[in-house]
């Protein structure tokens, strides 16, 4: 099991609309321009997109304040209905957390959220490309000895689904940030509506 964090087992997007709206504010941008990037993509490939005319050690200095204040400041982060569940239901051995977030802040909002601390963390400064390039979940699957094809990515953005599907792996969408997420092999509206056990995955919808 191969989870995203933000948006699917941790509810943050207060605290990444406020980073990003700081963001665009310093370097005199609009953040309409940027509204539709932030979901699912490490800040630096963000950056690098919307702002391209700015200088990388600027976008560099950018970056760096965004993730630490967002790691300083957790105030309203939680769990997504059903994280704490699912994450407890499995073997320590057989997942992983996938995250754009850096180290630092991943392990801010695991600990902000109640979530347990994986023993496989992914975070964006360990692959050279992050989603929606395969390389993250790529990552994840050789850390717990797996091949892709026996992995399901749990993820709520269209740039994680492109991420997980280029690996190799079926996905499963988690429909809080999006109302769809095209590609998936099936979607829920959060984790309550799927049960996880250590050997299989029951996919249960309206409660069924």
């Amino acid at each position: 099991m191969l989870f995203d964090m933000d948006g699917t087992v941790v509810d943050s997007t207060a605290s990444v609309v406020a980073a990003w709206q700081w963001a665009v504010a310093e370097l005199g941008l609009d953040y309409d321009r940027v509204a539709g990037h932030i979901h699912g993509i490490p800040a630096a490939q963000v950056l690098a997109e919307v702002a391209p005319e700015v200088p990388p050690i600027r976008r560099a200095q950018i970056e760096a304040a965004m993730l630490a204040r967002q790691a300083e400041d957790t105030t309203g982060i939680s769990a997504v209905p059903g994280a704490l569940a699912a994450l407890d239901a499995l073997p320590t051995r057989r997942w992983a957390i996938v995250t754009s977030a850096d180290r630092t802040l991943a392990r801010a909002r695991l600990r902000a959220a109640g979530l347990p601390e994986p023993r496989y963390l992914v975070t964006a400064e360990q692959t050279e490309r992050g989603k929606p390039a395969p390389d993250p979940f790529l990552l994840a699957a050789r850390r717990l000895g797996q091949p892709t094809a026996g992995c399901l990515v749990v993820e709520d953005s269209p740039a994680g689904v492109a991420a997980g599907r280029a690996a190799g792996c079926p996905v499963l969408g988690v429909l809080t940030s999006a109302a769809q997420l095209p590609g998936t092999a099936h979607a829920v509206a959060d984790l309550t509506e799927v049960r996880f056990e250590a050997d299989r995955l029951h996919v249960l919808v309206d409660g069924r």
